[in-house]
């Protein structure tokens, strides 16, 4: 799959790169860039396999380089290959402070250890070459330290796992009512309970957003989809509404 402009100006751009992650066992996944005035922030970077794969081509088209590595919670398919982007970039990786000491067991280097920074619960803005970029505060969706990135400039939501939808071959969702069963197995197991995702709603409501961007599988484009998937979310029994019934001892053989 081809590369895709989300956004773009004379100095702001936001591109979801061509599907790297392969075929087989792996999670599919996506990853973005977002380029300020040839100065970039790359979320989610993924494995190695992605690794040997983008960056070449990334490195050759961005003048500025890359200045931010975001990582929106600990699992392998973001993180893992965190070490090779900061040993070969002069980027600054964030990811929440509760994995500060977690992310290392993929193998952080000594000599890039001091780029590894914590985001604080709360969550933070970022100044990109003049650009500002909102990391937002999602725990428990799926992840106890969880953040979202906002671009006010392309009015673009980063939503990570939420939004995630596995089994879909397009990028874009163009109906929302088909689209739900590729993404309700996902959230009603991986995130956490309706009360964490009505936090999240009553935060990102007030947002001008124009498109949510997951993790995994299509994206969401135009305000009617954007609250079509905020009121889906506002409404889900997930995690531990359903799943606490469910804690019992197996039965023996």
């Amino acid at each position: 799959m081809s590369e895709i402009t989300l956004y773009q100006d004379a100095t702001h751009r936001n591109v979801l790169l061509p599907d790297a992650s392969g075929e087989g066992l792996a999670v599919q996944a996506n990853h973005h860039i977002v380029v300020h005035n040839e100065h970039a922030m790359l979320l989610d970077p993924g494995g190695h396999k992605v690794f040997n794969k983008i960056f070449p081509d990334l490195m050759s088209r961005l003048k500025g380089g890359i200045e931010y590595i975001f990582l929106s919670h600990q699992d392998p398919d973001i993180v893992a290959a965190t070490n090779g982007w900061l040993m070969v970039t002069d980027a600054t990786a964030y990811v929440s402070a509760l994995w500060m000491r977690f992310v290392p067991h993929f193998g952080i280097d000594k000599l890039v250890e001091e780029r590894l920074r914590p985001i604080p619960d709360e969550g933070m803005w970022l100044n990109m070459n003049g650009c500002s970029l909102a990391l937002l505060p999602a725990h428990f969706l799926h992840s106890a330290g969880n953040f979202q990135v906002y671009d006010p400039i392309s009015k673009i939501l980063y939503s990570g796992d939420l939004g995630a939808s596995l089994g879909f071959s397009g990028r874009e969702v163009l109906d929302f009512d088909h689209h739900m069963q590729y993404m309700e197995g996902f959230h009603r197991r991986y995130m956490t309970n309706k009360a964490i995702l009505k936090a999240w709603v009553q935060m990102v409501r007030g947002l001008d957003i124009e498109i949510i961007a997951p993790q995994h599988g299509a994206f969401f484009r135009g305000k009617p989809m954007v609250k079509r998937f905020i009121d889906w979310c506002d409404n889900l029994d997930c995690g531990t509404d359903l799943y606490a019934s469910k804690l019992k001892m197996p039965q023996r053989p």
